[in-house]
Order: C-alpha cells, then sequence, then structure tokens
C-alpha cells in the first residue's frame, strides 16, 4: 500500500522529526552503528554541513505534514580520485515502513546525484538487514563487498555489506569536481 507523500528538499523545521526518526534506529536497530541518539544541535549542524557543501537533504512529507523520512549523501571518501562516488543515507519512520517513502527516497537521491554529476552511489547495510539489501537491489544497487564483524552493536559482531549503484557507466570522469 502507499501513502501520500511528498519527497522535498529539507528545511530548518523538519531537524527535530529528522533527528527523531535516527534517534530510534541508533538506540534500537543496526541501520545505524552509532551508539548515542544525537542532540537537535548535532543534527542542526549536520544538516547546515549537508546543506553548505552542495548535497541534498531530502524528506518524505505525510499530507499531515508529518515527516515519515529521510535522505541524503555525502562523500564516500574524502581523497580526490573517489570525487564523482558518494555514500547514501536513508532511514524511514517505522510507523511509515513499506509505504513506498523509501523508494520515491531513494529514486530522489539517485536522480539528485546523477544530475550533480556522480558516477556511483554506495549504501552501507548492516548484513542482518536482509529487507535493505533487498530493497537496494530491487533499485538497481548490486553487493560489492562485505567486511565480516567490521562493526558492532547490542553485544555482537555486525557484517558490513556494501551496495553500488552505477549511475552513468557510459560517462568518463571530468577534471573538475562536479560539486
Amino acid at each position: 500500500m502507499t501513502t501520500a507523500h511528498v519527497v522535498r528538499a529539507a528545511e530548518p523545521r523538519d531537524i527535530p522529526a529528522i533527528a527523531s526518526i535516527f534517534n530510534h534506529e541508533i538506540l534500537t536497530g543496526t541501520s545505524s552503528w552509532q551508539a548515542d541518539p544525537r542532540t537537535a544541535t548535532e543534527m542542526e549542524a549536520w544538516a547546515e554541513a549537508c546543506v553548505s557543501d552542495g548535497y541534498p537533504l531530502l524528506v518524505a512529507e505525510l499530507p499531515s505534514g508529518d515527516i515519515a523520512g529521510y535522505a541524503s549523501y555525502g562523500p564516500f571518501r574524502t581523497f580526490p580520485g573517489y570525487r564523482f562516488t558518494v555514500e547514501h543515507s536513508l532511514y524511514v519512520a517505522a510507523s511509515a515502513r513499506r509505504k513506498g517513502i523509501a523508494s520515491a527516497l531513494i529514486e530522489a537521491l539517485v536522480a539528485a546525484a546523477t544530475e550533480a554529476g556522480m558516477h556511483a552511489m554506495i549504501g552501507g547495510v548492516s548484513a542482518d538487514q536482509p529487507a535493505s539489501i533487498a530493497f537496494h537491489a530491487r533499485h538497481g544497487f548490486r553487493e560489492v563487498g562485505r567486511l565480516p564483524q567490521v562493526g558492532a552493536k547490542f553485544g555482537r559482531w555486525l557484517d558490513l555489506v556494501l551496495m553500488q549503484r552505477l549511475l552513468d557507466e557510459n560517462a568518463a570522469p571530468q577534471e573538475k569536481s562536479p560539486n
């Protein structure tokens, strides 16, 4: 079932909802390997840095005005040779899952990265999240690596699955950075 929603650029008023969605996952899940919830100040600084660095921060807004999820991307690595590769983050509120929100967010994020001249998008997915791995595969990502026991949370080791989607396989790299 699809819930009507709009994907748009995040605004400062969305930061509390973004923080709530992210902090819920920090406290209850393994999609984020963060240990401590983020403060409003930390989330505001992160959002400002995202935008000032030229990266998108998108939200999915329900007709009620509630924020159901968010997505962003940033540099995969900071060395110049990686400048056409980005790593994304995408989180959906627990109450809004399986309603098409994540799909709308990832497709909008891929479109933004493609328009910005990016070549590849990476997703780092906890191996204990088969639904997230399947989601990425449905959206054109393929598994390109597994790193056993590189993370720990809730008293257990976690494996990292690297998923990649090439955005424009035929494009040649440009000498100048797209951002």
